[in-house]
């Protein structure tokens, strides 16, 4: 068991260090998806892998077709169990014009972490990284492995096939990612489900120009309206129930357990439209509000494009459109199969509307109770006085189910922060609070693994 007096000495002590690393790393504007930062990716790796090595930890640069993956960490006996942390590196773009400060010019303003990357994913990855050294000083007998990937916030195109590199990326018995965010300040919630995500574009061309409506207006197709027939036949927009046939014959509810854990998690309707700019939204029960952006499947419309759209009104019959749209998928749907339904659905009501792909995520069911979760309820109880509620998380994470149907191991999450932090927003920032709690958190988890393995020896 892990002294709580050494790990907050510890903590205390690396605190310089933590914050002289993390400013190292905001201060490289790892945008995966602006081509123009192609150099910077490459120094964010050389950067994490510099940081590994700076601790004592081994590191390689696993190469991809696209952005490499940086692989490390600690390896101290090959009869131990290997838990690997899952991060990532690389960040959103910054060009919101709400930002007060450059967003790659770190800032410390008394142990709040100012820059673009601070909370997503780079602060808490150095957390987990800090709490690994002081559980290889202690000499706990498992081997403590990182996988720092340059690509989620693209989709992870590239990571299946990096992590085939067994050399470099061993397969471990079990998994940890930090990269979720909790419901609110000083309530603890850890995900142990994922949505995935189906993207799609239906596309219509009725003609070759856009036509004067004077003139050809009442004989002429209008693809705008037809593709928003489309839609409304896909969806009801004031309920959001989804239209498609067969579209929820594999969704999983949640048993009454999991509604349970959703409760404890500190959700607030209001504090949830106040955080997202929401002046109304379609239900006020928070059970239902929970279970619609947790565990609920969703169709969206993204955008409608074609025809005239500068200011005023232009009077022309468009001659293409295209709608944007997505569905967010729940343990058991397959997005093979939806976008079979959906591509049925749409031939039917409008033979010509062309549909393509844009996208897929599998959506990702975890473990909700055993040893793995008791142990995440320990070190977040350790680390921040109070037991983390167990819920699923409405957004996705694409390297999670890769890891998943490769390794074929538990997986859990331990993320670290919080919805004031900016996560994809302008003004994006750390806080030593969670940092420190995260240290203690994680050096309490190695160490409930160190005492399942002297248990099962």
């Amino acid at each position: 068991m892990v002294d709580e007096h050494q790990i907050r000495t510890f903590v205390d002590t690396v605190r310089p260090q933590y914050e002289d690393m993390l400013a190292q790393m905001v201060e490289v504007p790892s945008i995966s998806m602006d081509p123009s930062h192609a150099r910077d990716m490459r120094r964010m790796a050389d950067l994490a892998a510099d940081c590994l090595r700076e601790l004592g930890a081994d590191s390689k640069i696993v190469e991809t077709d696209g952005y490499p993956i940086v692989s490390g960490g600690w390896t101290v006996g090959a009869q131990h169990p290997t838990l690997t942390i899952y991060n990532h590196m690389d960040v959103q773009p910054a060009q919101e014009p709400e930002w007060r400060q450059d967003p790659f010019i770190f800032r410390n303003e008394d142990g709040i972490y100012h820059g673009r990357g601070a909370t997503d994913d780079k602060g808490p990855a150095l957390s987990a990284l800090l709490a690994a050294r002081f559980a290889v000083e202690q000499g706990m007998p498992i081997n403590i492995r990182f996988l720092w990937e340059l690509e989620e916030e693209i989709g992870s195109p590239h990571f299946a096939a990096g992590i085939k590199d067994r050399a470099a990326i061993p397969c471990p018995d079990s998994v940890l990612v930090s990269d979720t965010i909790w419901i609110a300040k000083g309530r603890p919630a850890m995900p142990y489900g994922l949505r995935g995500l189906l993207g799609a574009r239906l596309t219509l061309r009725t003609g070759s120009k856009d036509a004067h409506s004077g003139l050809t207006g009442g004989a002429a197709r209008n693809p705008l309206a037809e593709l928003m027939e489309v839609a409304h036949a896909c969806v009801d927009a004031k309920t959001g129930k989804v239209k498609i046939p067969g579209f929820y014959d594999d969704v999983i509810e949640p048993t009454k357990a999991e509604i349970k854990s959703f409760l404890k998690s500190g959700f607030l309707v209001n504090r949830f439209k106040a955080a997202y700019g929401f002046k109304s939204i379609r239900t006020q029960d928070p059970i239902e509000v929970m279970r619609r952006i947790w565990a609920s499947p969703t169709f969206e419309v993204h955008g409608l494009t074609g025809g005239y759209y500068g200011p005023g009104v232009k009077t022309v019959v468009p001659s293409q459109g295209e709608l944007k749209v997505s569905m967010r998928l729940v343990p058991n749907q397959v997005p093979e199969r939806v976008f079979g339904l959906l591509k049925k659905h749409v031939i039917k009501l409008n033979p010509n509307v062309k549909v393509e792909r844009d996208g897929v995520l599998q959506p990702f069911r975890g473990l909700f109770e055993g040893p793995y979760v008791e142990a995440v309820k320990q070190a977040v109880k350790e680390g921040f006085g109070k037991e983390p509620a167990f819920v699923r998380e409405g957004g996705s994470i694409g390297a999670v189910v890769t890891m998943q149907r490769e390794w074929k191991v538990p997986i859990l999450f331990m993320g670290l922060s919080l919805p004031e932090h900016g996560y994809h927003a302008p003004n994006e920032y750390f806080d030593w609070g969670q940092a420190s709690g995260g240290m203690r958190a994680f050096a309490r988890y190695f160490s409930e693994l160190a005492k399942m393995e002297k248990e099962r020896m």
